[in-house]
């Protein structure tokens, strides 16, 4: 059994964030964590994880004595980039700064989620792939906000396929609009939880903000506008070449997409897996994959997303 002490200074952000988190830390990095007064304990059976673990404390706290605020999710993303890049991945590594909304701040919370961001902001079209609860929508709504707010585009479109999963149109009550609206419920929920619900439903009036099915999309040029096509393993071959021919000058378009969720009658027949294919070798495109570790919903989802993703891949081998 290896032991290492490091120093360790209980009142600062560093302490308080060590004493929350321990249990998740200790998983993680496959040690045991113990604090004594200002001095903390690494235990583990494998040397190189103990020392690993005493690196990259020291790394966290070089950061927060450089002046840096730390919060959970920068020891999370530290974590990510040092296991993906061994040694030199820290050197490199500083806390995002929030996105600042009018209704609370947002601040991505593992390494993929911070380079979706960083990709938003410097690629016109990005494709954000991943399972459910991985921040592919929040974080992509909340990048139009802050655009919108810094006048960088004059709107947001927000747009999905109106894909039946089980239910049927026909059998939901109203119009058309009506019959579709339960499938922007999302792009909704998102909105309002990042806008005061007075602000939003004032940029929706004003048209600064629409939100409408994919099917509304077609013919149109959309300039100086940050589209959002959500849901977009559901779209045909068809649909996603009109849509990504849609975007004009001045323009952003972030395609979201869960491809282990198709609810096409064909399912290998999804214009997000086509674009994939096709597009991949165009470098003025980014494309960002999520896992089951940045699932930041409820715990139990993670495990849910594991569990489902391990079942599909047995599927697949015996087929």
């Amino acid at each position: 059994m290896e032991k290492i002490e490091c120093p360790f200074i209980r009142k600062s952000t560093f302490g308080g964030i060590l004493d929350k988190n321990l249990k998740k830390l200790e998983k993680r990095l496959g040690i045991l964590l113990s604090i004594r007064g200002d001095t903390m304990f690494i235990d583990g059976v494998k040397k190189e994880r103990v020392e690993f673990a005493k690196y990259y404390f020291d790394k966290m706290k070089e950061l927060e004595d450089k002046g840096y605020s730390l919060k959970e999710e920068d020891f999370n993303i530290a974590l990510d980039l040092l296991e993906q890049e061994e040694t030199n991945g820290l050197e490199k590594f500083y806390p995002s700064e929030p996105l600042i909304l009018s209704r609370k701040s947002v601040t991505p919370k593992s390494l993929n989620q911070q380079e979706y961001i960083s990709a938003i902001k410097n690629y016109d079209l990005v494709f954000g792939i991943g399972p459910a609860g991985t921040g592919k929508t929040y974080l992509s709504m909340a990048m139009a906000l802050s655009f919108l707010q810094d006048k960088i585009v004059n709107r947001i479109i927000l747009t999905r396929p109106a894909i039946e999963a089980g239910e049927k149109l026909g059998f939901l009550p109203g119009d058309m609009l009506q019959k579709i609206n339960p499938y922007l419920h999302p792009l909704y929920d998102a909105l309002f939880d990042l806008v005061q619900a007075k602000q939003a439903n004032l940029l929706i009036e004003k048209g600064i903000i629409e939100i409408a099915p994919l099917a509304y999309m077609r013919g149109r040029t959309l300039n100086n506008s940050f589209i959002i096509l959500d849901e977009a393993q559901n779209t045909t071959r068809e649909q996603m070449k009109m849509i990504l021919t849609r975007a004009g000058f001045d323009s952003k378009l972030v395609v979201t997409a869960d491809i282990t969720q198709i609810d096409l009658p064909y399912p290998k027949k999804s214009g997000v897996l086509h674009a994939m294919k096709i597009l991949s070798h165009i470098k003025e495109i980014a494309f960002m994959y999520f896992a089951e570790r940045d699932v930041v919903r409820h715990p139990l989802v993670q495990k849910i997303v594991k569990a489902y993703q391990k079942a599909e891949s047995k599927s697949t081998k015996n087929k």
